[in-house]
């Protein structure tokens, strides 16, 4: 009985805690149909009359489809990078018992405790003269990821059983073709844990775009709030709404495909 309780307990707590999380997105969807006034008091009660004209305002931007088209094109970039070679490190680096390899893993490992500096990657891309091009924030975007998700796929790796390797070997398959054929399908769980995560860091970051991009053209959708908000006047229940538009997509997703990050984190748990 006293185990029932404990339980009850920790359900309730954890329920209030969810809905301590939900309140920011609740004051951001109220908020979106007030108007000007009323949505400046960062109130979380019902609007006392609904200004739907806040979505049509947004829409009728024309930046927002660019800038849903640039981050459409850099999250899916990162994504397949990041896929590709992580998924490629982490085949060498668990299959083969070498010393410099286990070094480069090391090396990843602390990537995901070293802070990412701005200024000296602000400074190599434009020694490389790349600064300020789609290529310059993919590739940024791939080496802050690209961590992750090698940690993620080792771990997942060390589950998939040595003796699949020695027998496509036996039968001739070439390496390139055990990765290939072999072993990225059964990385499919994992891989799509890390899309998700990589997709959902791309497409929310404000600081990468915002000191890498030089051209507004090129700006992601989350670098347009600019154009809602100047330095007088303010009508937050528009950019309100323009945060509804952009977290939408991405929470869709989410939402969607949540139990494959579950499922993804814990592939590798155990050892099979």
């Amino acid at each position: 009985m006293r185990k029932k309780w404990t339980l009850w307990i920790l359900e309730i707590v954890a329920i209030g805690l969810a809905c301590l999380i939900l309140i920011p997105f609740l004051m951001i969807l109220v908020n979106s149909f007030k108007g000007i006034r009323e949505s400046a008091l960062f109130g979380l009660s019902l609007p006392s009359e609904w200004h739907f004209t806040n979505y049509k305002e947004v829409f009728q931007q024309a930046n927002i489809w660019r800038g849903f088209k640039n981050s459409i094109l850099i999250s899916v970039l990162v994504v397949v990078c990041v896929n590709l070679f992580a998924s490629m490190a982490a085949f060498i680096i668990q299959r083969r018992d070498d010393r410099f390899l286990q070094g480069a893993y090391y090396m990843f490992i602390m990537g995901l405790i070293v802070p990412v500096s701005i200024v000296p990657t602000i400074k190599l891309l434009g020694d490389l003269h790349i600064k300020g091009t789609y290529f310059s924030l993919i590739m940024y975007y791939t080496a802050v990821l690209l961590p992750f998700a090698v940690f993620l796929l080792v771990g997942f790796m060390k589950s998939i059983p040595r003796e699949l390797d020695e027998a496509a070997l036996l039968e001739g398959c070439g390496y390139f073709r055990l990765y290939w054929q072999m072993i990225l399908p059964l990385l499919l769980t994992v891989l799509v844990t890390v899309s998700i995560v990589v997709m959902v860091s791309v497409w929310n970051d404000f600081f990468g775009p915002f000191y890498l991009m030089t051209d507004s053209t090129k700006w992601t959708i989350v670098l347009q709030i600019f154009n809602f908000v100047t330095m007088y006047s303010t009508n937050w229940g528009v950019v309100f709404a323009f945060m509804v538009l952009v977290i939408s997509p991405i929470l869709i997703i989410y939402l969607l495909l949540q139990r494959y990050i579950i499922d993804g984190l814990t592939a590798g748990s155990m050892k099979g």
